[in-house]
């Protein structure tokens, strides 16, 4: 971790030291190895054992040398770790730790790569949905904008596997990567589905020549923050209350009807059945807007289609009708 790296000066001045020591008392009384070790150490370490064996003349202007440089030494460790500890990095390091113990213990959860201002928004929807993830930025700020908000955060770079995988990429089902470069964007898709080949991507494309390449690299879906906020305001200005209602049924906290996105598993009893059957008789209230089946969708779907396994529904109900089918699913 970065905080433990200032301690890597002192800590290579003491091994310098003893080394220093091990072969000195070697080379000039020709002693073996673990004597000139032991010897070094009760020199640095001032404890006043005695000498393994007798001091020549040489031999006790070495010790005077290393004990002076021990001294030195001893006092530039000891300064640094007191800085290292008031200057919080103690406490960094070990809410560090606990936090990723926590991240450890995640599992189906999804990966937010990126906490600026279009991360901070999927975060907060992300949480309204009860939705578990964790945040994975390299900015220091960021992380701690994101530690503020309640959130998990693993610090590092993206498009790194080894960052991925101390945020659980193995245990996620899903990762949405809306840092600023599209460069950056298309090199954590491509991590992202080389380490989980099943995972479910969301990737942000400033450019419209962004968004084939993360397709050709693994998103699954490809999203415009720009042309999306574009198409929003212009359907505002026409359809104003069709947007708005939407908008309440996708993002509202209180509302009595809400639109979800039902998976259908492969043993799920609701495959073989129809549209009227889920309707009437599995999940009375529910309306079956649109089927996403096989990467194509079925909009307004009649009531005799079937629902197949692997079936992405979309569908409208209240709450609680939404739980029931999403149990059976």
């Amino acid at each position: 971790m970065s905080e433990l790296r200032q301690l890597r000066g002192p800590a290579l001045v003491l091994l310098a030291l003893v080394a220093i020591g091990t072969f000195g008392y070697a080379a000039i009384e020709g002693w073996p190895f673990l004597d000139a070790l032991y010897m070094t150490v009760t020199t640095l370490a001032t404890v006043g054992f005695g000498e393994v064996h007798p001091l020549s003349a040489a031999g006790r202007i070495f010790t005077i040398g290393l004990i002076i440089l021990g001294v030195g030494g001893a006092l530039y460790t000891l300064t640094a770790i007191v800085q290292w500890v008031f200057e919080g990095h103690l406490g960094q390091a070990w809410e560090r730790r606990r936090m990723q113990r926590r991240v450890d213990g995640l599992d189906r959860h999804f990966i937010l790569c990126g906490y600026g201002r279009v991360g901070r928004q999927v975060a907060r929807d992300f949480r309204q949905a009860g939705v578990e993830f964790v945040v994975v930025d390299v900015n220091q700020a960021s992380l701690d904008l994101a530690a503020e908000d309640g959130f998990l955060c693993v610090r590092g770079d993206a498009t790194g596997d080894e960052t991925l995988i101390r945020a659980g990429i193995r245990r996620a089902r899903g990762l949405v990567t809306c840092v600023n470069s599209d460069a950056d964007n298309i090199f954590v898709t491509l991590s992202a589905r080389t380490l989980q080949p099943d995972l479910f991507i969301v990737a942000r494309g400033n450019n419209d020549d962004a968004a084939p390449k993360l397709a050709r690299v693994g998103a699954n879906r490809v999203v415009s923050p720009y042309s999306i906020g574009g198409r929003q305001m212009a359907m505002l200005a026409v359809r104003p209350a069709a947007v708005e209602f939407v908008e309440t049924v996708l993002h509202g906290a209180d509302v009595e009807l809400l639109l979800e996105d039902v998976s259908v598993a492969d043993q799920s009893p609701l495959v073989g059945r129809t549209v009227e059957q889920l309707q009437q008789e599995v999940a009375p209230g529910v309306v079956v807007l649109a089927i996403s089946r096989d990467g194509h969708l079925l909009t307004q779907p009649a009531s005799e289609t079937e629902i197949h396994r692997g079936d992405e529904l979309v569908v409208f109900g209240t709450p609680d009708q939404l739980k029931a089918l999403e149990g059976m699913a």
